[in-house]
This record gives C-alpha cells, sequence and structure tokens, in this order.
C-alpha cells in the first residue's frame, strides 16, 4: 500500500503529489465511516481594492434563478458553484470617532471584523483574521499552515493612510491583534517555498538553476519509480500535474529571468512586469499548494489598500484609487467597470483551474471554500456595508451553491467566517464583530 500524503525528492528538493486514488488510504484500515469525506476542506480568501461600481456588480434577482451581473458575467462557466451574497458589512471598518483612513481601516477589518488601533508607529492593534483562526488549529497538518501572498509589497512602517501604519493598509492576514503576516509577492520564490525543503537548500536551488534543471529533471528518478506503483488513471493525473507545473515554472522564468550575478552577489528576485500574468501565477500557485495538499489556507491581496496602479491593461490612464473617486462621473465609472471586468476574469481563471482538478468523484473546487471580496463596497463613499462578496466551492459538501442570498442588511460579514471555519472543523464562538454563524449556506 502506498502512502496517502507522497514526495518526490531530489538534490534537496521535495515535491508533494496531487490526491491519488491509488495513494487513498482504505476506509477500512484508517476507521473512516462510510459517509466521511475522503477529502479535506480548504479555505482561500481573495482580497482586490477600491471597491467596485455596485449596480453593474449586483445580481437583480435572488435564489436559484439569479442572473449574472454585467460585471460577473465572465464567471458564467462557474455560476453553479458560486454563493453571490448582498448586505454583508464590516462595521469596524467605519470611522467610529477616527476620522479618515477607511481604505486602511476597511482591509485591516476584513478579514478580521476588528476595529484598528489608529496609529503610524509601532503600537499596531487589530484582530486575528479568520485565516490564521484556521491555521492555528490546523496548520500542523500540513507543510505550510498558510499561504499568504499579494502582488504589492507594501510596508510595515509610517503612515498610508490619513494616520494608519502601512502595515494595516498592506495586510488582512493577522496571526494575532498586533501580528500582521508578512506576505510573499514574488512568484519565484513561492515556486521554490513549495518546491524546496530542507538543510542546505538555498545552495542546492542555486546549483539546480546555475544548471537550468527543471525541478521535474531534478525529481525524474523519484517520479520513474512511482509511476510503476500507479494505475492508468492515475498516471495519467501524475502527467497533467507535472505538465501543470513545468508550464507554470516556465512561464515564471521567462516573465522574472534568471540571472547570473558577480561572484558574492545574490541575483535579483524582480516581480513580472505584466500584471495580468503576475496575478495568474499566483493563482496557480494557490492551486499547486491546495492541490498537493501542502496548505488548505491561502489569502491573496491584489493590491494594498487604496491601491492607485494604472491598469494600461483596460487603457485606464489615472490611477486606481484616483479614478474610484469618480463623483460619478461616466468617463470614470466605465473605466472602472472595465478593471473591476479585469480582475473579476482572473478570479474566474483561478475558479475554473480548481473546477479542472479531479479529486475521485468530484473536483478540487468542491472541496474547497473561495472568498471574494473587497474592503468597501463603493469606492467613490467610502461604504462598509453591502459588501462585494462572493463565495465559490461546495466546501466539502456543506455548500448549496448557484444562487444570490440576499442578507439582511448590516449583516456581519464575520458571521459568514464563523459558519466557513465551522466546515473546517475548527469552530469559535465568535470571531471580530460576529453575531452567530450564517444560516442558509445550505439547502
Amino acid at each position: 500500500m502506498i502512502q496517502r500524503r507522497y514526495f518526490l525528492r531530489g538534490l534537496g528538493t521535495t515535491m508533494a503529489l496531487p490526491w491519488l486514488e491509488s495513494l487513498s488510504p482504505i476506509r477500512a484500515a484508517t476507521g473512516l465511516a462510510a459517509d466521511s469525506p475522503t477529502h479535506p476542506n480548504r479555505m482561500v480568501f481573495v482580497y482586490v481594492p477600491n471597491g467596485v461600481i455596485k449596480n453593474k456588480w449586483t445580481p437583480t434577482s435572488i435564489g436559484t434563478d439569479y442572473e449574472l451581473s454585467t460585471t460577473l458575467q465572465p464567471l458564467q462557466a462557474v455560476k453553479d458553484d458560486l454563493l453571490v451574497f448582498t448586505n454583508l458589512s464590516q462595521d469596524n471598518g467605519r470611522a467610529k470617532g477616527d476620522g479618515g483612513g477607511d481604505h486602511a481601516r476597511g482591509t485591516t477589518s476584513f478579514l478580521t471584523g476588528a476595529h484598528p488601533y489608529k496609529t503610524d508607529g509601532a503600537a499596531i492593534r487589530a484582530g486575528i483574521s479568520v485565516d490564521q483562526v484556521a491555521a492555528e488549529r490546523i496548520g500542523s497538518e500540513t507543510p505550510f499552515p498558510s499561504l499568504v501572498l499579494g502582488t504589492e509589497q507594501g510596508g510595515r512602517a509610517g503612515n498610508c493612510d490619513s494616520g494608519y501604519s502601512c502595515a494595516y493598509s498592506s495586510s488582512v492576514s493577522w496571526k494575532t491583534a498586533t501580528t500582521p503576516m508578512m506576505k510573499e509577492v514574488n512568484p519565484r520564490l513561492v515556486f521554490e517555498r513549495l518546491f524546496g525543503k530542507g538543510a542546505g537548500n538555498a545552495e542546492r536551488r542555486k546549483l539546480r538553476n546555475s544548471d537550468r534543471l527543471s525541478i521535474l529533471d531534478v525529481v525524474a528518478e523519484d517520479a520513474r519509480r512511482l509511476q510503476k506503483k500507479l494505475g492508468q488513471t492515475d498516471r495519467r493525473k501524475v502527467d497533467e500535474y507535472f505538465q501543470s507545473v513545468r508550464d507554470l515554472e516556465q512561464r515564471i522564468v521567462r516573465a522574472v529571468p534568471l540571472k547570473t550575478p558577480p561572484p558574492g552577489i545574490e541575483a535579483p528576485d524582480n516581480l513580472p512586469e505584466d500584471h495580468e500574468a503576475h496575478i495568474r501565477m499566483m493563482y496557480d500557485l494557490i492551486v499547486l499548494g491546495l492541490q498537493t495538499d501542502s496548505t488548505r489556507i491561502a489569502t491573496f491581496m491584489e493590491g494594498n489598500a487604496g491601491n492607485n496602479r494604472a491598469f494600461a491593461e483596460v487603457g485606464a490612464k489615472e490611477g486606481w484609487h484616483s479614478l474610484s473617486h469618480h463623483q460619478n462621473d461616466p468617463q470614470k465609472v466605465a473605466v472602472l467597470e472595465k478593471i473591476d471586468d479585469f480582475q473579476i476574469r482572473q478570479f474566474a481563471y483561478f475558479l475554473e483551474r480548481l473546477k479542472s482538478i479531479e479529486e475521485g468523484q468530484e473536483t478540487l473546487l468542491d472541496h474547497c471554500m473561495v472568498l471574494y471580496g473587497s474592503e468597501l463596497a463603493d469606492g467613490n463613499a467610502h461604504s462598509h456595508h453591502d459588501l462585494p462578496i462572493l463565495l465559490a466551492g461546495r466546501g466539502n459538501g456543506t455548500l448549496t451553491p448557484g444562487r444570490h442570498i440576499q442578507c439582511a442588511p448590516e449583516t456581519p460579514l464575520n458571521n459568514l467566517f464563523v459558519s466557513m471555519l465551522d466546515r473546517m472543523g475548527t469552530p469559535v464562538d465568535e470571531l471580530g464583530d460576529s453575531t452567530g454563524s450564517l444560516a442558509g449556506l445550505e439547502v
């Protein structure tokens, strides 16, 4: 019997494999009940700054007969895997006497439901985030308790938004009330984290890079031994997995070419210049992390609070944050709609990748809960009620997607997080400003 968690090894590299029938334990041997899930549940949080154009976001009908709105149209292929929510709010993103700073405050409260202490010094304080609650409980079951990723690093000190520390603007994931998680923004370094392990790994990685060896070249001998033990279906799955790894590896190398520096100088780890390519690489890395059970929890920030990059991809000449203060200017609103469409197309790419991966009779997406949202509903009004929130996947059979759920006004977003933690097997009585669990997630 082959072990469930199987790794390929070579030259200081450890490469985890995806779920394979040949590697799954026999129920009788493990004591699992007949109706016990054979796959772990996973949880992913995707944060996008600056809000959305709400009248193009919200579906006009509720329930199972809802139609995707204009902005959500790119999600048509996964419509039946989606829950669209209205009226979820983050009350602690509001000022509450602290004045300006809605972007930083909203970003910090997004996954914590906590009101951050207003400071641009060292005395930062917020609350533990939903992802880190789960990571604290079950993170030891996987090589990485969680992946915390982004496209923009951001600072840890200084004033980034009306007196709020830059730590608030650049973090949605908080390990404790005073410790924001440092996110990784370089796809090459994330790839190395997922596929490199052991003492002296940095030196071995340099040797591998100097010879331009693929990760698959390094583990080839171990892979050949494994293939002999697998059935035809699993051999096909391994081949598909290897192809996806190699494809991502090549994209990373093309986007950030390996350089040979002078002796004693480290090669720079520049970020991809193509923003869409950068986002999709990070999504693909999350897919690999989940697929191989390297982690079951991930967060991804597609920009920090108040991100002001110019989206040349959609012809935007003005910065994103500047555009979000559109004051109902039709031309600015039209550009923002294109930016919203761009972001949703990337999210659709991610969900379709998850749905393309088989796990038994279901898919990886079926065994996930993937939340997408922003710290603001309307960037122009800085509103923290009726946030744009999507939840994709079936949560290992604990969610009934394919619906638009209209909650009562001012329902705490953290009620949804409490419900998600229940489904991860990491229940809590409360989180942030939660008032209970969110009803109606399964029918």
